[in-house]
């Protein structure tokens, strides 16, 4: 009688966690956690609590929001590949030709 193997199907496909992917997860949890450091530095230093919880409250949703509407825009990869696109040069400029003159092909021998 042929072995059964187990096959893993969601091997490679990227980690979702109630409609965010991949980074954003990491990137939605590094920010609760700073919105609640915040509100533990801001109550402590002795700010009222009136105006804590909502300025906490609204930079949460501002939070949720940008990362779940980063996630559907881009994508996995795409933000990576966003930031690499705008890092890229319109033109190169040179003011001489040495550069390309002083080349050596190795095709061209």
């Amino acid at each position: 009688m042929g072995t059964i193997y187990q096959i893993n199907k969601g091997v490679s496909k990227p980690i979702v966690f109630k409609g965010l992917k991949a980074q954003y997860i990491a990137y939605l949890a590094i920010g609760l956690v700073l919105l609640l450091l915040s509100f533990a530095i801001l109550y402590i230093s002795g700010l009222s609590l009136l105006i804590v919880l909502p300025l906490i409250a609204l930079l949460g949703g501002a939070l949720f929001m940008t990362t779940f509407r980063l996630s559907h825009r881009f994508g996995e990869h795409g933000l990576m590949k966003y930031i690499a696109k705008k890092g890229i040069p319109k033109y190169i400029r040179f003011s001489s030709r040495r550069i390309f003159t002083g080349l050596k092909y190795p095709d061209h021998q």
